[in-house]
């Protein structure tokens, strides 16, 4: 899906400040929220794409407000909301609760997490299709929109690249974000040229993506 969260290639944010000697987690509340966001994937009964396409989901204001850590708390919520895990409203609740506030908490709501079956441990997978393209070939990203979840950065949309390496092939992120499948595919990765990619005011530079075989086709 288009949203804030994609913001490679877009205008108008500055330039990357990069902290050298940035510590792994800048406050205690941090570290915890990292364990509530991986902990809120199995309370919730989901996995790591839809924890994703849950901070895709978030509200742009709250998305760029939030901060990073914040987003991390907002999405683990959705997930919990979404599986019937919590109650919308039930976090803010509580909250205003403990400060002090009389308001009353929702009533719990039906569990209705999501039902599939993974092929195996984490996300690679042995398929036995062969692969559609290989290392040296010319090909195109596809002008791909999709309303749900997906891995392939909205700015290489329609451009062409070479492809630079075959990966081991992986569960597709679209289709498991949703529970509709693993639809394991072949991953690869292209070699872009920045000029490719933004036109030709854009630095010199090379960007490799690993990109999924449905995200591709030939490019003659």
């Amino acid at each position: 899906m288009d949203g804030i969260h994609d913001m490679g290639g877009t205008h108008g944010w500055g330039a990357v400040a990069i902290e050298p000697d940035e510590p792994v987690f800048a406050a205690d509340w941090h570290a915890r929220t990292f364990a509530l966001g991986l902990a809120s994937m199995g309370a919730s009964g989901t996995n790591l794409d839809a924890f994703r396409h849950a901070l895709e989901r978030l509200h742009p204001v709250d998305y760029l407000a939030d901060g990073y850590y914040g987003r991390w708390l907002a999405a683990a919520e959705l997930l919990l909301v979404d599986s019937g895990v919590l109650a919308q409203g039930a976090v803010e609740a509580r909250a205003r609760r403990l400060a002090g506030e009389d308001v009353s908490e929702p009533a719990d709501v039906e569990v209705r997490k999501p039902s599939y079956e993974r092929g195996g441990p984490g996300s690679l997978r042995q398929i036995d299709d062969a692969p559609a393209f290989e290392a040296g070939q010319r090909v195109r990203a596809r002008e791909q929109y999709k309303a749900g979840h997906t891995r392939m950065p909205a700015y290489v949309r329609g451009r062409a690249g070479v492809v630079e390496a075959r990966r081991p092939a992986a569960v597709l992120p679209d289709s498991t974000a949703h529970f509709t499948g693993e639809d394991a595919q072949h991953v690869y990765t292209v070699r872009f040229e920045a000029t490719d990619l933004w036109g030709p005011g854009a630095e010199p530079a090379t960007v490799f993506i690993d990109l999924f075989e449905s995200y591709l086709e030939d490019c003659q």
